[in-house]
């Protein structure tokens, strides 16, 4: 499986920046070490320098393809986490990741727990309509899980408790469709604790034990069925 090397060599030198907003203390001082997420909030009424649109979808099921893009990238991964913080949305989270360096959100898509946006809703984030690497995963060989993982952050902190039943239907909604898009296979969505060399617990145990158990299981049997 060949590698797409059409991003830019600035992107290393971004991921060996800074951890993106939380996944643990532990800095990221080996180029592409993306530690456990802990989002830095404070100063969140600050004047933003570089504006980021947002595009939230409300109703993903109204349309058959909400998430359409006109661009295109080899997409391999769905790589799912945690803020590890109890509120957030997308805007939150790109203050905070410009804040630590980086150029912008990190993520391809946030899911809202209803502190911070309405619970469920799927914000869209600039890399997405980009079709831009993402900066969610580090440790990897050729920065792969970056350059082709899709990347989806919920908000909350799933280490001992599950996401809303809302966060939940939206995750598995957007997985499934963009799965079938792209025709990725379910054992590719995986928690950035699966990434290679991860420091990381996220998506947090209970949320990934999830995962495991009905997402890759339920994913299976839904795209067999649609191809």
């Amino acid at each position: 499986m060949s590698t797409n090397r059409t991003w830019m060599p600035a992107a290393i030198a971004l991921v060996a920046l800074q951890a993106l907003c939380g996944c643990s203390s532990t800095p990221a001082n080996q180029l592409g070490l993306v530690p456990q997420h802990r989002l830095d909030l404070t100063g969140a009424s600050k004047p933003i320098v570089h504006t980021m649109h947002i595009q939230p979808v409300a109703a993903p099921s109204a349309s058959p393809d909400p998430w359409r893009v006109s661009g295109y990238r080899l997409w391999r991964y769905i790589v799912i986490h945690h803020s590890a913080t109890d509120r957030g949305n997308a805007a939150i989270f790109d203050r905070s990741h410009r804040r630590r360096g980086w150029d912008e959100l990190g993520y391809h898509f946030v899911i809202d727990n209803g502190d911070g946006g309405a619970d469920g809703r799927i914000e869209v984030g600039s890399r997405w309509k980009k079709q831009k690497w993402g900066a969610h995963i580090g440790g990897t060989p050729n920065n792969e899980y970056n350059n082709h993982g899709i990347g989806i952050c919920l908000v909350g902190d799933f280490r001992n408790k599950m996401p809303s039943r809302a966060q939940i239907a939206s995750l598995e909604r957007l997985v499934r469709q963009l799965a079938s898009k792209y025709r990725i296979d379910p054992d590719n969505v995986i928690g950035h604790r699966d990434g290679p060399n991860a420091a990381t617990v996220c998506p947090g145990a209970v949320l990934m034990n999830w995962i495991n158990r009905t997402l890759r299981p339920r994913l299976r049997t839904q795209l067999a069925g649609m191809r």
